[in-house]
């Protein structure tokens, strides 16, 4: 299809968006994941309970918030192309996304000067200054590979193994671990982001015993690798960045594992436990921390949209305005940026999966 045609395609979606909108005029904003992955579709009903719930409190300045959802499959090529069409469409303010590092660093591109956005999870270091448009909730790989390094030398470990995807996220949060951890590295390899044929790894890794394996990953790879270090009895211990959230689906592959997160459905914190019992409600199942960051990015954009109104320049400057003397409370912290887009001062939690939940071991890098 041409540029053209998935243009009309995109501004006919957002049309019948706001042609079922009752009460009038409305403010439009955009959700775009990779529906066909767990952690797209966490991403997707977490912006959809945002909007939900603004609504039901009155909207935004007594207009309702309407979300056009869109799907950019987890690559680049397909987040540009999506990029470009919301730019073209005027009626979209915002977009909450994209929520991978590799579609998120390729749109961030398009959007640049032209339509504000705010990642809830992309954390690839790339994205640092990439554009004064493109803000996100959750930190930079750099920082999040800094914290996990030191949690795991607080662990006692001195001789790590380090698998990673290879793409924008593996790599950068692979490297940032590699540089700050000061024990052994006695190993360093990529491997598919569909978690399939990893067991040549797993064996050479039981042969070398490390006393943990970092992988730098999302929810298929580190599913993949858990598995088959269960199935050959490889007795390490294994962290997780942020892309393991989902990990805990398989509760016996999963079990013991230390995920760092910035969000826990597990936490007692009272605006913790209602966003997770209005999630639960409405979806049948729990958030994860790709849920929550959502959640809090369509937050913050609604926040933009309520103190500058409906124009995109004036959006971006509103987000640019959160420092650290202002910034948004959300469910995963506070939320305020830097002069980069990057989120300021947000430590993860460490977790630890007990039984398919996500226990608090020690939150932030201490």
């Amino acid at each position: 299809m041409n540029p053209f045609g998935k243009r009309l395609i995109v501004c006919a979606l957002v049309a019948s968006v706001l042609a079922c909108d009752d009460g009038g005029e409305s403010f439009a904003i955009a959700t775009v994941s990779p529906w066909n992955e767990a952690y797209g579709l966490m991403s997707r009903q977490g912006a959809e309970l945002a909007v939900e719930q603004i609504n039901r409190l009155g909207g935004i300045r007594s207009r309702r918030l309407t979300l056009v959802g869109l799907d950019d499959e987890g690559t680049g090529a397909k987040a540009a192309a999506v990029a470009q069409d919301l730019v073209s469409a005027d009626s979209i303010l915002a977009v909450v996304g994209h929520a991978n590092s590799s579609a998120t660093v390729a749109a961030a591109r398009v959007y640049d000067g032209r339509l504000p956005m705010v990642s809830p999870s992309a954390s690839s270091p790339e994205l640092t200054g990439i554009s004064p448009w493109v803000f996100r909730v959750i930190p930079s790989d750099s920082a999040n590979g800094q914290d996990l390094a030191r949690f795991a030398a607080s662990l006692g470990h001195t001789k790590v193994a380090i698998l990673y995807e290879n793409n924008s996220y593996g790599r950068g949060l692979a490297d940032a671990f590699r540089r700050a951890f000061r024990g052994e590295i006695i190993a360093l390899d990529p491997v598919s982001v569909d978690g399939k044929e990893v067991e040549p790894y797993l064996a050479y890794l039981r042969l070398r015993n490390p006393d943990l394996v970092f992988a730098a990953g999302s929810e298929a790879s580190g599913l993949g690798i858990l598995r088959e270090a269960r199935r050959q009895g490889l007795t390490a211990d294994f962290l997780g960045g942020d892309g393991w959230a989902g990990v805990t689906t398989d509760t016996a592959a999963s079990e013991g594992v230390f995920v760092a997160t910035p969000f826990t459905a597990e936490d007692s914190r009272r605006d913790v436990q209602a966003f997770v019992r209005a999630f639960r409600a409405k979806f049948g199942h729990d958030p994860n921390s790709f849920a929550a960051l959502a959640y809090d990015a369509t937050m913050v954009v609604a926040l933009a949209i309520q103190e500058a109104g409906g124009d995109r320049e004036q959006i971006r400057n509103y987000l640019a305005s959160m420092g650290s003397d202002r910034g948004y409370d959300g469910i995963t912290g506070r939320i305020s940026f830097d002069g980069t887009g990057n989120v300021t001062a947000k430590p993860m939690a460490m977790t630890r999966v007990r039984r398919g939940a996500l226990i608090v071991h020690n939150r932030g890098s201490q």
